[in-house]
């Protein structure tokens, strides 16, 4: 596609026809002309009082970027947006059945795929790729990855589960039904041990840590390194692969 900027670009990602990044054969594509076409939006658009629909207007509540205000929704879009302070920012892409429960957010850049629930308190940041039929539990954070431009942004792939307080950032991938359990915390530099391959998970260099399709990941620990941690009986925190899914998950 020509690459697009200003509102041609925010609309195209509203109509789910741009993404920052795609899944292709070799694995996941990013378009770093997206994010750079966001970052302009961002340095050209002035900050302007705004009412709770977007509209800018004086006094409000609310002041932010001009580009940027808060989407509104009709039956054509077959989002449900439950009343009670959530917000989906302009240029994100909510398919059809997606679920909005009170309050979440969605940043700019984001798409969400078809059937997808996302709870409470939760966060979904600038440019992260969510898929189809994605359980998005309560109080969980998926980071936002504008910079650098051609950093991977965090994704999870269809039908993956991921419990409440799950932290998801720096751009690792959750791949196809995998079911993290509430808790799970990762970044680009979690230690994730699979207890049915035995084999540790880490990311490398340029490709971030992805998590198997059909992984079962518990919160874990491991113990700390050095005479001093042996003595305080010190763990880090880890990931902990116990299985992958089948008719009992």
């Amino acid at each position: 596609m020509q690459h697009l900027s200003g509102e041609a670009l925010l609309d195209a990602l509203e109509r789910g026809e741009v993404r920052a990044a795609t899944p292709g054969a070799d694995g996941w594509q990013v378009h770093a002309w997206v994010k750079q076409g966001i970052l302009d939006i961002f340095r050209s658009s002035p900050v302007v009082a705004m009412d709770g629909s977007g509209l800018a207007h004086s006094p409000s509540p609310f002041r932010d970027k001009m580009a940027f205000p808060v989407r509104a929704w009709d039956a054509a879009s077959e989002v449900r947006v439950v009343p009670g302070g959530s917000a989906i920012r302009r240029g994100a892409y909510l398919g059809p059945g997606v679920v909005c429960m009170p309050p979440m957010y969605v940043n700019v850049g984001a798409h969400i795929g078809a059937g997808s629930m996302i709870d409470s308190h939760a966060l979904v940041g600038s440019c992260a790729q969510v898929g189809e039929d994605v359980h998005v539990s309560a109080a969980v954070q998926i980071g936002g990855v504008l910079e650098p431009i051609g950093a991977q942004p965090v994704i999870v792939e269809d039908g993956a589960f991921l419990g409440g307080g799950v932290g998801l950032y720096e751009g690792i991938c959750i791949g196809r039904r995998a079911v993290l359990a509430a808790g799970v915390i990762l970044t680009a530099s979690t230690r994730v041990f699979d207890l049915v391959h035995e084999v540790e998970l880490r990311g490398q260099g340029d490709a971030p840590l992805r998590i198997p399709e059909n992984a079962v990941v518990v919160p874990g620990s491991r113990p700390a390194g050095g005479d001093f941690a042996q003595r305080l009986g010190l763990a880090l925190g880890c990931a902990v692969i116990v299985k992958y899914r089948d008719s009992k998950t």
